[in-house]
């Protein structure tokens, strides 16, 4: 549910015009308090949909994401809130990730939060390796031992007698798959768009798909005062999440942000133990360390190759 490097959900592109990076603490402990916003989002998520429908959930979490962007923002931003370039890439971007909440909501049903985390973040190594072909990128070989790695992380975790519902597993692998083409759209926009209208038109695709639903998903017990305050959490968790990483890429480049977002898996993992009991077994916790190495040396192999680019240049 949250973009990865989640939002996990990923992370929202930096502005196109931003000043240079010149306090990196502070961009490393936004996107801390970041990844610890998208790890409530997620357990608050894991809790709502064992008690109501995915699409209902979902649908609210959206819509009180988008009321709050257009109360919070239209002041301030006008027209501008809905301005873009290439119309057609941002809404299909926001359809990719109303794709990727359905049916990762659907696999927080039926397997744990870090788990599904877990997997989740194999999303930038699948970014990396298309990338190659579309955008004309070497993967090289960091790029293919990273994407070994990955995808031993799964085998470690989906491992025989580990307990994973496979369905689980093939719903959270298919939010891979559509949440790498979430990040793919983000990267390809992100020479021509600004952050907030690309981040306000996700909403309104949310929120415009999964509102159409309401009549036939609205339903299950009347919630609880807590409850209610949980649906609205999860959608103000996830434009607050979205606003730290945002904030982040303003004070720290991409490439010293990346790695830090893997403390995904630490929150996500404690939260699960602390809220639902439960703790993941050691090959599963063996495959989560595994694919945050894999991730991070994704992260260090961009990092190095804007490095090497920028060198002739000067």
């Amino acid at each position: 549910m949250a973009p990865t490097p989640r939002e996990p959900e990923a992370a929202a592109s930096p502005p196109r015009h931003a000043p240079s990076p010149a306090h990196p603490l502070r961009g490393v402990m936004l996107v801390m308090l970041g990844v610890f916003v998208f790890a409530c989002m997620d357990n608050t998520t894991k809790y709502l949909v064992t008690r109501y429908d995915v699409p209902l959930v979902v649908a609210i979490r959206y819509i009180v994401n988008g009321l709050l962007m257009v109360i919070l923002l239209t002041p301030s931003h006008g027209k501008r809130l809905v301005q873009t370039q290439r119309t057609g890439l941002v809404l299909l971007r926001g359809v990719c990730l109303a794709a990727a909440s359905l049916v990762l909501g659907l696999a927080l049903q039926r397997m744990p939060v870090a788990e599904m985390t877990s997997i989740v973040f194999l999303s930038p190594i699948l970014v990396m390796l298309v990338a190659g072909r579309l955008l004309g990128e070497q993967v090289g070989a960091a790029g293919w031992v990273a994407a070994a790695l990955g995808f031993t992380g799964i085998l470690l975790i989906a491992h025989p007698g580990g307990g994973l519902d496979p369905v689980g597993t093939m719903l959270a692998l298919c939010g891979v798959v559509v949440t790498a083409a979430y990040q793919l759209l983000s990267r390809i926009l992100a020479s021509t768009e600004h952050t907030v209208p690309m981040l306000f038109c996700t909403a309104l695709v949310g929120s415009l798909v999964f509102g159409s639903l309401l009549p036939w998903t609205w339903g299950g017990p009347p919630p609880s005062t807590l409850e209610l305050l949980l649906f609205f959490g999860v959608g103000a968790m996830g434009g607050l999440g979205h606003y730290l990483f945002t904030a982040a890429h303003r004070y720290a480049p991409a490439s010293v942000l990346a790695p830090i977002m893997y403390a995904q898996l630490v929150w996500a993992g404690l939260l699960s133990w602390m809220v639902f009991g439960h703790v993941p077994d050691s090959m599963a916790i063996l495959g989560m360390c595994v694919i945050a190495a894999s991730g991070i040396l994704v992260a260090l192999k961009s990092r190095f190759t804007r490095q090497a680019m920028a060198e002739p240049a000067e």
